[in-house]
């Protein structure tokens, strides 16, 4: 068989049933990736004889003769496609797990298709960018600014990836061929609940290819948590790598090791496990119910849950003041419930890895994981491994937002790597990330607020109930996180908390972008309006007067909690400002007929910085020999931009331009250590490591000079590469070669704990039109106002805000996971509605004007509290267009339909 890809001919037979993608990767082509393997996302768009498909719906055989174009031969001659360089300009990617696929379904337009871009990239997800800067390269826009030697900080730059990333030369998780690799699968449990009684190995260990099948009886036995935290106290101890009792459907049973992935495929299939069912359950009021069935009754406090026989993990209760009391004299008052839903991650790489034990007896494991370090000290731990001898690593990730804050697959590439002696591979199959991993938290919260007449908030009480599925994961942390900011935001002398997260037999939820924020901020923020409108006080007037300011007590019951919480800036009174200007700015509307119901809502939003308990991060930097400057951080990219800030902080405090930063990261083999990029850390805390290490070099380097010219330290600077002593400058290039001459090396270290903490604000604001008729709602204005600090790049930044606001309008409009006696129902993305394109407000995006005096060079954390107030802002505009509160998201037409169809009735038609 023939196939010219790239315009070069290849004389290859694909497998039996191969499809193209997997025959393309096998030929070398990484930039066709895997995101779905159903023709939804198109990760793996090719171009077919100049026309776009997806490859991996296309059998490889049916390729013979046809010619086919990869990202890496869009230009020729190695060069770049006009296309390639739009993307660049507009800095249209983040994670860049999308971007090949993209740019090559952009690059096949025609005039037509891009006046239509909404039915032209509805083959094509990213999860990331919201897609508006999608758009502006499609409109040959430029958003890359340029900065001279020291001024890099507040610039818009663009990410250093980026030329690799638009044209496929950009290397992620599995995108490496070794020698004698060996692929996993895994056997997975069709029960909830249930003892697993035998496994029969024969069969499956007679399949042509299968190396070994790993069952409980091969695996350590010893607990712990897939959440990954500094301490460790944070997460109940509840899970094996694989355990003898399987707790909802998908967990892992058994891996299946084999030359070819068909082959542990029909390994798996060749299992014969026999299970004892035990009853299940599936509601988390259910759960805590007496005699509901105790899905993990040998767990103790000691292993960090708190009431095992009623499937509690921990509870939280506390109360300052007297709400009852003040609820009861209050002039208005507010009671509700809201519910919030399971929601996938959807980033397009799913989990896997790569692992090996090298000469040195090093375990290797090449991870899709934000969390290296923590990783490898959970297989030290379960493996009982001294560190050195763990080394993971990530290369670029595809997407992240909190479900790689997890171990979900090192641990059984390490079993299976240690066990064989041969290389290993595991890739999550699409359906596999959504039964097999993690969720958000789906919640119950019970809102309860009471105003004075002068609109003073007097009573705040909440009720939660999160479901964290059959293992604890971050369902602790979650939990407190969510009882918080979310009511810590407002001073109220009267606050209560009463909160439980509980087990039941469904996939387990974990970290997602928020970590429980918006699930709480959607009933609390609901409750503000509900206050606001029945005083007759604008909602923004509301919060003005109920706010925390600068200096006030950020206070949450049970108690004072962590005192490290400090104001490094304030920006929320401009945030509500920027927003209330920009919607009373532009009251333009579309002209809608008459089933049309148009309202506008806001809400906001308060996130600490940084996650209590420690979160630490080392970085150094060194002077090279060219003059130049190696920077070795610990913290991982994914999309949140860490590798683009990191050397614009070092350029700026060195005096030297981001192209002489040359950075190495998210390696455990690089030393140091970091807790890892989660919790919008990755520039508040891993930046101030790499700040003090370059201020701290700066220094050294002005010691040096001053030391070569007899002069004074102090009256030396560092400028354009250079350092300044009198009328003597000394070149970068200059110092190494001198100190290199006398046995130096110029070396700098610097290190943040992550303490204290700053507070970021976010404030959003919708105006919407609903359909009285169908429940189909139209985004007519998006505005977010966000407190960053002084914001290390714009153009970044707002790329965040934007990604944040269409994640959570998914979350909001479409996106729900539906189960089914524990059962995924929709575990592909074509059932989940991913958002697209076509679904996407364009946000704008407005920056308070602040300083943070503890963030690196006066910045803070701009990752997940986008997301946080979205659901709520769009809640308070469904209640101002419809008169009506929905309290369960998502908001789906059929589900706002009888309540409007009970109160409008239907609109006449001609």
């Amino acid at each position: 068989m023939s196939y010219q890809v790239n315009g070069k001919d290849f004389f290859e037979r694909p497998g039996t049933g191969q499809c193209l993608r997997t025959f393309l990767r096998d030929l070398g082509h990484f930039g066709v990736k895997k995101g779905c393997d159903a023709g939804d996302c198109g990760a793996c768009t090719v171009l077919l004889d100049g026309e776009p498909v997806h490859s991996c719906l296309i059998p490889a055989f049916r390729a013979d003769g046809h010619a086919i174009t990869t990202i890496e031969g869009l230009a020729p001659d190695g060069g770049i496609h006009p296309m390639q360089q739009a993307f660049l300009d507009a800095q249209a990617f983040q994670c860049g797990f999308c971007t090949a696929g993209m740019i090559l379904t952009c690059a096949s337009l025609n005039q037509a298709q891009r006046r239509d871009l909404d039915a032209a990239l509805k083959g094509n997800l990213c999860r990331c960018t919201g897609y508006r800067a999608i758009e502006d390269a499609l409109n040959d826009r430029n958003n890359v600014e340029d900065a001279a030697a020291g001024t890099a900080f507040g610039r818009s730059l663009p990410a250093p990836a980026g030329p690799q990333v638009v044209t496929g030369a950009v290397r992620y998780t599995f995108d490496i061929a070794m020698e004698g690799l060996l692929h996993i699968k895994m056997a997975r449990s069709p029960h909830p609940h249930a003892n697993i009684r035998s496994i029969d190995k024969t069969a499956a260990l007679a399949v042509p290819g299968v190396h070994a099948v790993f069952t409980h009886e091969d695996a350590p036995d010893r607990l712990f948590s897939t959440a990954r935290h500094e301490r460790l106290t944070r997460n109940p101890d509840d899970t094996r790598v694989l355990d003898n009792v399987v707790r909802f459907i998908g967990q892992k049973v058994a891996a299946v090791v084999a030359d070819s992935e068909a082959a542990a495929e029909e390994g798996c299939r060749r299992l014969k496990i026999e299970y004892d069912i035990l009853p299940a359950v599936f509601d988390p009021a259910e759960a805590i119910a007496p005699g509901a069935p105790a899905i993990h009754p040998d767990k103790t406090v000691e292993q960090r849950v708190s009431n095992a026989s009623r499937n509690i993990i921990v509870e939280i209760h506390g109360e300052f003041g007297d709400v009852a009391a003040a609820l009861a004299q209050a002039a208005v008052t507010y009671e509700g419930t809201f519910t919030t839903q399971r929601v996938q991650h959807g980033h397009l790489e799913t989990h896997g890895g790569v692992a090996w034990v090298d000469a040195d007896g090093v375990l290797n494991v090449r991870s899709s994981t934000q969390t290296p370090f923590l990783a490898r000290r959970g297989l030290a731990e379960i493996f009982d491994l001294a560190p050195e001898k763990v080394r993971v690593f990530c290369e670029r990730v595809g997407g992240g937002f909190g479900g790689k804050q997890e171990m979900f697959v090192e641990d059984i590439l390490a079993l299976a790597a240690l066990k064989t002696g041969r290389p290993v591979k595991l890739e999550l199959t699409r359906e596999e990330q959504f039964t097999a991993t993690s969720t958000r938290h789906p919640m119950r919260v019970t809102v309860k607020a009471g105003a004075a007449a002068d609109g003073t908030l007097t009573a705040l009480q909440i009720d939660v109930l999160s479901d964290t599925g059959a293992y604890g994961n971050h369902g602790r942390s979650v939990l407190f996180h969510a009882c918080n900011e979310s009511i810590s935001a407002y001073n109220c002398p009267n606050k209560k908390v009463d909160a439980a997260v509980v087990y039941t037999n469904t996939v387990p939820a974990g970290a997602f972008r928020g970590y429980g924020l918006p699930q709480t901020t959607f009933a609390v923020e609901a409750a503000m309006d509900e206050l606001a409108r029945s005083l007759g006080i604008s909602p923004y007037d509301f919060r003005r007067r109920n706010v925390v300011k600068a200096g006030d007590p950020i206070l949450a019951p049970p108690g004072p909690g962590h005192d490290d919480v400090v104001y490094g800036s304030y920006g929320l009174d401009q945030c509500l400002d920027l927003v209330e200007r920009a919607m009373q700015d532009d009251t333009s509307a579309p002209e809608l007929s008459a089933e049309w119901l148009t309202g506008e809502g806001m809400a906001l939003t308060m996130i600490t910085t940084v996650p209590p308990d420690g979160h630490i991060a080392d970085a150094r930097i060194s002077l090279r020999e060219d003059g130049g400057f190696e920077l070795v951080v610990g913290t991982a990219e994914f999309g949140n931009g860490t590798s683009t800030v990191h050397r614009q902080i070092a350029a700026t405090a060195l005096a030297t331009t981001v192209e002489r930063i040359h950075l190495r990261q998210s390696d455990t083999a690089n030393g140091g250590h970091d807790t890892g990029a989660y919790g919008s850390t990755g520039t508040f805390v891993a930046g101030r490591a790499t700040q003090a290490a370059a201020e701290s070099l700066a220094a050294d380097l002005k010691n040096f000079a001053a030391a070569e010219t007899k002069m004074n330290a102090e009256a030396c600077v560092l400028e354009n590469d250079a350092v300044i002593c009198g009328n003597r400058r000394m070149s970068f290039a200059h110092l190494a070669t001198a100190a290199r001459a006398q046995g130096k090396t110029l070396i700098a270290h610097g290190n943040s704990a992550g303490t204290p903490r700053s507070v970021a604000f976010n404030v959003q604001g919708f105006r919407i039109a609903v359909n009285k008729d169908t429940g189909i709602i139209r985004i007519l204005k998006s505005v977010q106002a966000a407190d960053a600090g002084i914001v290390a790049n714009p153009m970044q930044c707002r790329g965040q805000i934007e990604g944040g606001v269409a994640q959570s309008l998914g979350a909001t409009l479409y996106e729900e996971m539906e189960l089914n006696g524990g059962r995924v129902m929709n575990p592909k993305f074509r059932e989940y509605h991913l958002i697209s394109f076509a679904d996407v407000p364009r946000t704008e995006v407005y920056f308070a004007d602040t300083s943070d005096t503890i963030g690196p060079m006066g910045a803070k954390s701009m990752s997940e509290s986008p997301y946080n107030p979205v659901a709520a802002a769009l809640g308070n505009a469904l209640k101002d267009a419809t008169g009506i509160r929905f309290t369960a998201v998502p908001f789906k037409p059929d589900r706002l339909f009888p309540a409007l169809h009970e109160k409008y009735g239907r609109t006449a038609r001609r």
